[in-house]
C-alpha cells in the first residue's frame, strides 16, 4: 500500500495521471467509477485533460461501484446520474459503455449476480477509484460486512444516511435506507485500487486503514491485502497516521520513472 499525503488539487492529479495511464496503454480499459465528494476533483482533472488535451474515454467502459435502490427514475442522486454529469457528459466515454447495478430490478439478487458476470465478461476493472466513509466503509460495505463479499444488497448504518443527507435536503431520513454495492472481494479484483480521502472526518477511518488491524469491524483494512493500492490524502485525512513523517520521506525519495 502507497501512501501519499499531497493537497486535494495534488491527489487529484496524481489520480489522473493514473487513469491517464490506463486509457492510454490499455485497448479496451476498464475504469470502476466512485460517487460522492472524494472523486468530484478527479473528475474535474480528467474533465479538463479530455477538454484541453485532447485524452480521450471512447475506448473505454465503465462500471459504478454502487447504486441506491429506490430512487426514482430521473432522480438527480441517482448514481448513474452523478456520474453521468460529473464525467460522461464532460468527456467522449459512452454513455452505454457505463454500466452500474440495477437498483430498480425486480429481482435485486439476480441483478448483483449478472453484475458480477458483467463486470468478469468484461476483463475486470482495470483502475477502480474508491473513497472511504467516516466509518470505514469503502462501497457501501459497512461495519461487519463479510471481507468476501461479492455485489449485494446492503441496508446503510445510520451513520452513513446521516454523513450522506448533505446530497438530500439535509434530512437524514431522505436518504434510501438500501443499496446495491460491489462486495469487498469483488473490489479487491480490480487490478489497482486509487482511493482517495480529504479532511478531518476521515482521519479516523484513514488511519485504520492504513494502520490498522485488518478486521470487518473497519472494512476499508481488507484493502491491506490487495497488491497495488494508492491511498491519497491530504494533511487532515492524514494527521491520525502514526506513520505519516515515513509515508512523505517514501514520496519524496520516490524514483520520478515510477507511477503509482
Amino acid at each position: 500500500m502507497e501512501v501519499v499525503v499531497v493537497p486535494v488539487a495534488e491527489a487529484a492529479r496524481l489520480a489522473a495521471d493514473a487513469v491517464e495511464a490506463v486509457l492510454r496503454t490499455r485497448q479496451r480499459p476498464v475504469l470502476g467509477l466512485a460517487t460522492g465528494s472524494s472523486p468530484l476533483a478527479l473528475y474535474d482533472e480528467l474533465a479538463r485533460r479530455h477538454a484541453d488535451e485532447g485524452l480521450s474515454f471512447a475506448h473505454a467502459r465503465g462500471f459504478l461501484l454502487d447504486e441506491y435502490v429506490g430512487l426514482p427514475p430521473g432522480d438527480p442522486e441517482r448514481y448513474r446520474a452523478v456520474v453521468g454529469r460529473e464525467l460522461v457528459a464532460r468527456t467522449d466515454l459512452p454513455p452505454d459503455a457505463v454500466l452500474g447495478p440495477d437498483g430498480d430490478a425486480a429481482d435485486l439478487p439476480a441483478a448483483c449476480a449478472a453484475y458480477e458476470r458483467a463486470i468478469a465478461d468484461a476483463g475486470g476493472v482495470d483502475l477502480q477509484v474508491l473513497g472511504i466513509g467516516t466509518d470505514g466503509h469503502v462501497g457501501f460495505n459497512e461495519p461487519g460486512s463479510s471481507l468476501a463479499s461479492r455485489t449485494r444488497v446492503k441496508t446503510l448504518a445510520e451513520q452513513t444516511r446521516r454523513d450522506n443527507a448533505r446530497f438530500f435536503g439535509d434530512d437524514p431520513a431522505a436518504v434510501p435506507a438500501h443499496v446495491l454495492t460491489q462486495g469487498l472481494a469483488t473490489i479487491r479484483d480490480a487490478r489497482h485500487l486509487v482511493l482517495l480521502a480529504a479532511g478531518p472526518a476521515k482521519a479516523a477511518a484513514v488511519a485504520q486503514l492504513v494502520e490498522g488491524p485488518v478486521s470487518a469491524r473497519w472494512p476499508a483494512t481488507v484493502l491491506q491485502l490487495h497488491p497495488h493500492v494508492t491511498v491519497l490524502v491530504d494533511e487532515a485525512a492524514a494527521a491520525r497516521l502514526e506513520l505519516a513523517e515515513h509515508y512523505r520521506a517514501t514520496w519524496r525519495g520516490k524514483p520520478a520513472w515510477q507511477g503509482l
